[in-house]
């Protein structure tokens, strides 16, 4: 598009992450903007499972995190063999979806990240029913290999957006602040302007 950018249709599929089933297909449209910017996304998705069933899976995620006897926390999920603890999965999984934003917002046309690892992750009590994470995480860029630190500070009750904030520090890059905005269940993620935990 002149004087915007580039603009690009797709049709895809998704998977399960932790499965590898078909979690669904999408039709989508992706500008990249000239100036140095998010790229603009539109997005419809069929998923494979019924909406109940995607929201029993979110409360069965978010019971095993709430029964918890002491706070989460842990170190290098994966480990150095590709494991990760059962009991560290549904820590991993609120990191993949958290993640997934950042990864997003810091793409360009010819750059683009992967999480690698949580480097490390710790549950904060709250008075409330929301959860909350902080995690520092590892993203791989492609296609200079570097590995970009992230802190993320996530937030989450079931049928209520994700809440993320975060700031990445590199050699190159300096300090990044997230805001932005989604819906949906864990699947979905609300950002918060700044990046003061």
């Amino acid at each position: 598009i002149p004087d915007s950018g580039h603009k690009y249709y797709l049709q895809f599929t998704t998977e399960d992450y932790k499965t590898g089933e078909n979690a669904g297909s999408c039709l989508a449209t992706v500008l990249y903007p000239k100036a140095k910017s998010p790229p603009v996304v539109t997005i419809k998705c069929t998923p494979a499972k019924e909406q109940k069933e995607i929201q029993e899976e979110d409360n069965r995620l978010y019971q095993k995190i709430r029964h918890q006897t002491k706070p989460i926390i842990g170190n290098n999920i994966p480990d150095s063999y590709g494991n990760i603890e059962p009991a560290l999965e549904p820590v991993w999984a609120l990191a993949v979806a958290g993640s997934s934003y950042i990864m997003w917002e810091k793409s360009t046309e010819d750059v683009g990240y992967f999480m690698a690892q949580v480097k490390s992750v710790k549950q904060w009590i709250r008075k409330d029913d929301f959860i909350e994470f902080d995690y520092t995480v590892l993203l791989h860029k492609i296609p200079t290999q570097e590995i970009i630190s992230c802190h993320m500070r996530l937030t989450w009750l079931p049928s209520h957006p994700l809440k993320v904030k975060y700031f990445c520090a590199s050699e190159n890059e300096g300090l990044d602040n997230g805001s932005g905005m989604g819906s949906g269940s864990a699947a979905g993620i609300l950002h918060e302007k700044g990046a003061n935990f």
